[in-house]
């Protein structure tokens, strides 16, 4: 009967569902435990007849709830101040591992201690490092990723508005229960470290190419055996690579109380980068870039708990075990139902669309229709039970119609279902007219002044809603659009 149809655009959700998608539900989940179930008739429906699973159900229910409501607008913004955060961040650490350069080496006034210039230097990454690795056999999952969690502290405070605060909430939840959280953090601190050893390391190159420095070792208690035992064992891994070691004899006249040769300050020159390279830089490298492969890994990887509260109870309605007839779901007193357009106003060129008819739970003394519907006009029958409100709904929904009339008995209490299903089925229609029976009444009677006052409110305009059945069905014949 329908001779063009035209799908809503909706949402893209794939088999391979993106993170977001999963992000973005995650977020209604939690919003509508906070605030209370959304108003999700006409989303629902459109997910059960387009999903192809339970769990694609839910992210496209999800998915169109967020354009609705905002929330993409939302997540977008958390992103990009995610993004100016880290960005930030990463400005931060460069001046932080150039200032530990030039502290450690200092103006080139004084003879640099060198256990003193390596602590500087490798002693807050090494006690946060050695922490993380720890972190696997001890419960505290997070420790030594300190710089990931500010990360995402900062990115809490910076990002405000609406419902801002369940953006971090819903990622981490989702990152945590998929075992992505400890990797995500990971791989932001380590990158992090990364960054701040290489402004270290290329500080310390450019402060030794541009300045003479002097280095010794100094103690009191230590002998100068345990300077030759350290020096030579922390220089043997950068001496593999091809940093070149002070000896022994260079070891032992470095005590503060000789005069050096260039030479030999040279050789601790090396001795301080290979040091800072291979015990800073180079694990850090490796634990960013093995970090960063596993949290990517699991992210590809999530997963949706339909078990969880609020994915569960979703199960009935978007994948039903039989059809069940009345409302979708409970509403509020306060409810009050209202035209949102879903993609059928303003056909494509050539697409002519269907001018339909039908009433609406019409009594038996109420003929249907009162009036010989003429082409292009079309006779849907009445609308009685709940199953054949959903047929029509979905019908409209697959092949949005040009002009769409539904006549109602005036007589009758306008209730909350009637005025929602009129509402739903004139948001798929490009132009909707109500036609109120028995006709020769006026909008004065309390009960047609109640039509007219809840159909208006839902966003019917008043000049749309009709008495005569002759004015209502030369509308719904006659060429044009809307008049």
């Amino acid at each position: 009967m329908i001779s063009s149809a035209r799908r809503a655009h909706t949402p893209s959700i794939s088999n391979g569902s993106s993170f977001n998608s999963y992000w973005t539900a995650e977020f209604v989940r939690l919003r509508e435990a906070h605030w209370g179930p959304l108003e999700d008739s006409r989303e629902v429906r459109q997910a059960r007849t387009q999903g192809t699973g339970f769990t694609q159900k839910v992210l496209l229910r999800a998915a169109l709830l967020a354009k609705r409501e905002g929330i993409e607008d939302t997540l977008g913004h958390w992103r990009r101040i995610a993004r100016l955060t880290l960005v930030a961040m990463l400005l931060v650490t460069l001046l932080a591992g150039a200032a530990a350069s030039q502290g450690a080496l200092g103006d080139g006034s004084r003879p640099v201690n060198l256990l003193l210039a390596l602590a500087a230097l490798l002693g807050l990454h090494a006690i946060t490092f050695v922490l993380w690795l720890f972190s696997f056999a001890l419960q505290g999952r997070h420790a030594g990723t300190w710089l990931g969690q500010a990360w995402l502290w900062l990115t809490k405070k910076l990002a405000r508005g609406p419902d801002s605060a369940l953006a971090p909430r819903a990622l981490s939840g989702l990152l945590d229960r998929n075992g992505s959280l400890r990797w995500v953090l990971a791989a932001t601190s380590h990158g992090l470290w990364t960054v701040a050893l290489l402004s270290a390391i290329t500080g310390l190159v450019a402060l030794l190419s541009a300045r003479r420095y002097g280095f010794n070792w100094e103690t009191t208690l230590l002998s100068a055996d345990t300077f030759v035992s350290m020096t030579q064992a922390l220089g043997w891994l950068p001496g593999l690579l091809g940093f070149t070691m002070p000896d022994e004899t260079i070891v032992r006249l470095s005590n503060g109380l000789h005069v050096l040769p260039e030479s030999a300050q040279t050789l601790w020159s090396s001795w301080l980068l290979g040091c800072v390279v291979v015990y800073g830089l180079i694990p850090r490298l490796a634990c960013f870039a093995l970090c960063f492969v596993i949290a990517r890994r699991k992210i590809a990887a999530t997963t949706l708990d339909t078990s969880l509260p609020g994915y569960a109870d979703l199960r009935e309605r978007l994948q039903p075990s039989s059809e069940k007839m009345g409302v979708d779901a409970p509403a509020g007193d306060d409810y009050q139902a209202s035209i949102r357009k879903h993609g059928a106003p303003g056909l494509k060129d050539g697409q002519t669309g269907q001018c339909l008819a039908a009433g609406l739970e019409l009594p038996a003394d109420l003929p249907w229709p009162p009036r010989p519907l003429l082409p292009p006009a079309h006779d849907l029958g009445l609308i009685d039970t709940g199953a054949q409100r959903k047929s029509l709904l979905d019908l409209l929904f697959t092949h949005p119609p040009r002009k769409l009339l539904i006549a109602c008995d005036r007589r009758q209490t306008p209730d909350r279902g009637a005025i929602g299903f009129i509402a739903e089925a004139a948001g798929h229609s490009a132009g909707t007219r109500i036609l109120l029976l028995p006709p020769g009444g006026e909008h004065t009677d309390p009960r047609s002044a109640a039509w007219v006052q809840r159909l208006v409110t839902a966003g019917i305009a008043a000049s749309d809603i009709h008495t005569d059945p002759t004015t209502a069905i030369a509308w719904l014949t006659m060429d044009g659009t809307h008049d």
